[in-house]
């Protein structure tokens, strides 16, 4: 290619977006980020795990809950080397408790309909956990920690599919 031939606005284009991608490479940027560090203070550590009653997925009849949704939890933390620390409490006060840091994952009867998109991070709907009867089961994490989310992610859709 003849480089007189190429359009002005587009070799100025081009190098600009050379300059960017290097810029980017070299600050040390990571993808996906992880701002408070949520996946690597819990692998090998603690999950820190609120959930809520709901049936088919979670019963509260026993500590620690059992049911198809603590079964992936349990698994997504030994992928990860923690041990989980159960909560029970209301939808709204396991999201209160993510916010303030207190919790690290809710998972329970949320449904990719969720109210809770403004105040956790939301992960990808699966129907096909065992008890959702149809509904698309999401799990929430803090804002913003889309390491720890990219990590459970991968983990239910080995477990699960998307």
């Amino acid at each position: 290619m003849n480089l007189r031939s190429v359009h002005p606005g587009r070799a100025i284009g081009a190098i600009t977006a050379i300059a960017l991608v290097a810029a980017i490479s070299g600050c040390g940027l990571t993808v996906p980020t992880d701002p408070d560090g949520s996946l690597q203070n819990v692998s090998g550590g603690e999950l820190k795990v609120g959930t809520s009653p709901d049936p088919g997925l979670v019963s509260d009849d026993t500590e620690p809950p059992t049911g198809s949704v603590p079964d992936l939890v349990t698994g997504f933390a030994d992928s990860i080397d923690a041990d989980v620390d159960w909560t029970i409490a209301s939808e709204e006060t396991l999201v209160t408790m993510l916010e303030r840091g207190d919790l690290d994952l809710v998972a329970g009867g949320f449904t990719d309909q969720t109210p809770w998109v403004d105040r956790a991070g939301v992960s990808r709907g699966y129907p096909g956990i065992d008890g959702a009867d149809g509904r698309s089961i999401v799990m929430l994490v803090p804002l913003g920690e889309n390491a720890l989310l990219s990590a459970l992610e991968q983990y239910l859709d080995q477990e699960v599919g998307g």
